[in-house]
């Protein structure tokens, strides 16, 4: 565990920073019940903020393998009227919402059958989660994660959790004197980043190296954008921490070409896709290969009928502090908001962001191409 110091600067950068939880707002804390710790301090630093008032939400894997197993597969997409209810409370007040990930028993799913572990999440309560906090930006929200022996143990081998929160302090900058200033210049560094993307007007980034040549094509509807988003009132929210990316959406039609996964890939439910190559044709996914998790993938490309095209491609510096950590977290971005897209999700090809965001005027013929 890390020292209560360490615990209260995090808590305090996901509430100011990341969430950036105003005075009078209501705040949703989730995790797993092993995550306590966190949302504890979590929950002190928003009343700090001044939040009106701050509810922790636990989940458990446990539970959930329960519902597997034995649940019929109407129940399994079940959304309960009081989580509905929750919802629609938080939406209505302009809520703040705070995931923390970082699985603590990532392989109490693997021996399941992996198109049931693929549905079991509440359908209508993630899909008026996704519009709630996508299309009507009614919440600001972020994402961490808080290193635990059965995450630790999955990354390194051993339940070596110290290690691990090593790596992700360093991640989210805790190793700074002033960690809040170091994410406001940070967050500067991605924005130009995306300033400089969307002064060039690219029709399509391709991507190129072992097994991967991938043309996404991009739309004059929107704009690269960084780091941060804002709600419909106008606060300002740090979604990912870390994050190291810039991202748009891509017009879902023009995907063209075949891309191999050079890490695992982590989907909600603690499930890991080993070796995922997917071909598209046509903006859609049209073959889909793996050589652990294939049936879990597609299950979801089939979970509506837009889920096998892209919603969003982002582009990661691979010298940032993750990329120089060397490390494979193994980690899905949320238990969430991520959970509740209906689009394709890979290594730098990432599901969910509003697309009235990023809008723009005109485009050229350029094509950005990045080769691994």
């Amino acid at each position: 565990m890390p020292g209560e110091g360490l615990l209260r600067r995090y808590a305090d950068l996901a509430v100011r920073v990341g969430a950036n939880v105003g005075e009078g707002q209501d705040v949703l804390i989730r995790g797993y019940v092993e995550h306590a710790p966190l949302a504890r301090a979590l929950a002190s630093a928003a009343y700090e903020a001044g939040a009106r008032y701050v509810a922790i939400h636990y989940a458990d894997t446990y539970l959930k393998r329960e519902l597997i197993l034995h649940a019929d597969d109407d129940t399994l997409e079940w959304s309960s009227p009081w989580q509905l209810a929750e919802l629609e409370h938080f939406a209505k007040v302009g809520g703040a919402d705070i995931s923390i990930t970082g699985d603590p028993n990532p392989e109490l799913l693997s021996d399941l059958d992996g198109v049931r572990v693929g549905k079991a999440r509440p359908k209508e309560y993630s899909q008026r989660a996704l519009e709630v906090i996508f299309e009507e930006r009614r919440m600001n929200w972020t994402i961490v994660a808080f290193p635990n022996e059965g995450w630790a143990t999955k990354v390194f081998g051993e339940p070596d959790v110290d290690r691990l929160w090593e790596n992700v302090a360093k991640a989210v900058r805790l190793d700074e004197s002033d960690p809040v200033q170091a994410w406001h210049d940070h967050i500067e560094r991605l924005v130009t980043r995306a300033d400089s993307l969307n002064e060039r007007q690219f029709d399509a980034v391709r991507f190129r190296g072992t097994g991967t040549d991938l043309t996404i094509g991009l739309t004059p509807a929107f704009n690269w954008g960084a780091a941060r988003l804002e709600t419909a009132d106008g606060r300002t929210h740090v979604p990912n921490m870390p994050t190291e990316e810039v991202f748009t959406v891509p017009d879902a039609r023009r995907t063209e070409g075949s891309v191999r996964s050079t890490r695992p890939l982590g989907l909600a439910g603690g499930v890991m896709v080993q070796d995922l190559e997917l071909r598209f044709e046509g903006g859609r996914v049209i073959e889909v290969k793996a050589s652990k998790g294939e049936d879990v993938v597609r299950s979801q490309l089939e979970s509506d009928e837009n889920a096998n095209r892209l919603g969003e491609v982002a582009l990661v510096d691979g010298s940032s502090r993750v990329g120089q950590l060397g490390v494979t977290f193994f980690d899905p971005p949320s238990t969430r908001t991520r959970r509740a897209t209906s689009r394709t999700a890979q290594a730098s090809l990432l599901p969910g962001i509003r697309r009235s965001s990023f809008r723009k005027e005109r485009r050229t013929r350029r094509v950005c191409t990045r080769t691994s």
